[in-house]
Order: C-alpha cells, then sequence, then structure tokens
C-alpha cells in the first residue's frame, strides 16, 4: 500500500498545476514526473509546492520534467488564489510569497467561486548578460542569433529566468526554431522562448504570444514570459514605458505594465480552482 497525498488542481489561462501543501507532502523528482504526466499521472505543466516562510509564504516549481523552475507567474497567481481559499489571505490583501527568482507582492484583486483575479509585482528585469544569464558581452536586443539556418533576431530577458524573445516570428516555423533557440550555446541554462507579434486594429497597445518553456514544451500561457516579451517590446520602440499590454496567449489574456528599468513590472490576469483530490503513490 503506497502513501496518500492530498492535493489541489489549480488553472492560470489553461497554465495547469498541482498545488500540494510542504507541511503535509514532500515528493520525489520521479513522482512529481508521474504526477504531472497526462495520460498516467494527474496531468499537469508543473508541480507547486507552498510552505511558510517568516511571515509570509513561499513556491517552489518543479516543472513536468522533473527539472526544477526559478519562477512561474501563472503559479505565482494559482498559489495566490489558493491561499485566500485557504483562509490565509484575505481579497484585497497584499502578502510577499517567496520564489527561487526572489519575493514577489502579491494581491488578489477579487475572487468569486472558484475563480479569482490576481495582482503581482514582478521582479524588475534585467537584460545584462550575467543576469540572463547569456554568452555575450553586451545586452542582446532585437539581435541576429547565429548559427541558425533561419536568421532571427532576439532579444534576451531575464525574469528570474531566462526567456528569448523574438518578432514576427510566426507561423510553422516556431516550431522548429523553439528546441533550437532554447538549447542554443547562447544560452547556458536554455532559455523560454517566446514568439511575439503586435497587434494592429484592437484600440489599445496589443501582441500575441506563443511560448515553448524550458520543462514542458509549448504551453498554453506563461506569465514570465508574457512579461519577458512586453519589456522587449519597449526595448525595441514597439511598446511604450507605463502603458498596458495586452499579452493574448494560446490560454487567454495577460495585462502587463513595465515601467522604469529597475522598477517591478506589474502583471495581472486569472487564476481558477479546477478541482481537489488524493493520490495513493506507489511505494
Amino acid at each position: 500500500m503506497g502513501r496518500t497525498i492530498a492535493f489541489e488542481k489549480y488553472e492560470g489561462l489553461g497554465n495547469d498545476f498541482v498545488v500540494v501543501d510542504r507541511r503535509r507532502a514532500e515528493l520525489t523528482t520521479e513522482e512529481v514526473i508521474a504526477i504531472c504526466d497526462r495520460h498516467r499521472g494527474i496531468g499537469a505543466d508543473g508541480v507547486l509546492f507552498v510552505e511558510a516562510e517568516g511571515e509570509g509564504h513561499a513556491m517552489r516549481v518543479i516543472n513536468a520534467d522533473g527539472s526544477r523552475a526559478e519562477m512561474c507567474g501563472n503559479g505565482l497567481r494559482c498559489v495566490a488564489l489558493h491561499l485566500a481559499r485557504t483562509c490565509r489571505l484575505a481579497v484585497g490583501q497584499a502578502t510577499t510569497i517567496g520564489t527561487d527568482a526572489g519575493p514577489h507582492l502579491v494581491r488578489v484583486l477579487s475572487s468569486e467561486a472558484s475563480t479569482g483575479r490576481v495582482e503581482v509585482a514582478m521582479r524588475a528585469a534585467s537584460l545584462r548578460p550575467e543576469d540572463v544569464p547569456l554568452r555575450a558581452e553586451t545586452p542582446m536586443i532585437d539581435a541576429e542569433l547565429r548559427p541558425l539556418d533561419v536568421p532571427v533576431r532576439v532579444t534576451a530577458v531575464s525574469m528570474g529566468n531566462p526567456h528569448a524573445v523574438l518578432f514576427d516570428t510566426t507561423g510553422a516555423a516556431r516550431f522548429g526554431l523553439g528546441p533550437l533557440i532554447q538549447n542554443h550555446a547562447s544560452f547556458p541554462q536554455k532559455a523560454n522562448v517566446g514568439f511575439a507579434r503586435m497587434l494592429e486594429g484592437v484600440g489599445h497597445r496589443a501582441m500575441e504570444l506563443f511560448v515553448y518553456e524550458r520543462g514542458a514544451g509549448w504551453t498554453e500561457a506563461c506569465g514570465t514570459g508574457a512579461c519577458a516579451a512586453a519589456v522587449a517590446a519597449v526595448e525595441t520602440g514597439r511598446a511604450t514605458r507605463g502603458e498596458a499590454v495586452e499579452v493574448r496567449l494560446p490560454g487567454g489574456s495577460l495585462e502587463i505594465v513595465v515601467g522604469a528599468r529597475e522598477e517591478r513590472i506589474r502583471m495581472t490576469g486569472p487564476a481558477r480552482h479546477v478541482f481537489t483530490g488524493s493520490l495513493v503513490l506507489a511505494d
């Protein structure tokens, strides 16, 4: 007979997670991989471990392939809603959640039934090569990435995790380019690769974004990826600082505001509780 763990299933724009309270269970890498299996497990893009930290809380992210992620924006909104649903955070109250990419301030703006809208003060972005990390002497801003069979121009951004953002490279080409860029020698810790396209005629600043994520592959949504794409849009003159940008991902939209370079980026979007369950793990 195996041991039983309690869990909660959440999703943010289709980016789905199993949330586990560290007070109740600890999991091995192999168990996380099994839990995330969509055919033989619960099915998820990753497992989020929630634990108390000082006077606040902390989130640890393990991807579906067992690798550890520094940060997950959609996951952070889900954890904030989880804290509100379990009466550890009041609606409208701000609290700090620690991550491997540093502390983030979150606030559940509204919560009704299983759904909430959450604002996150993400960390300030960095373009410094040592922060991304990037094997280069200077920041990569709309610069050609070589050698690749297809010429592409990339902006490298750190949101506490590494991102490579491309504009106007859409269509089927991205399916081949995503893995190539993610594993490019310029990115020693690999990169989350965002394929962005600015949208016209929508009445406000907006972009379409597809993200090939480390440890998860093509994903319905990526919060840090949306922030990185908005930063890249500002740095390349496609968007204006202080202006809200709607980032449209396959799973839905996020609102991103990029202020001054050292200022935290504001991300606002939904989170939803899907179901509560328990799982018996094999010995």
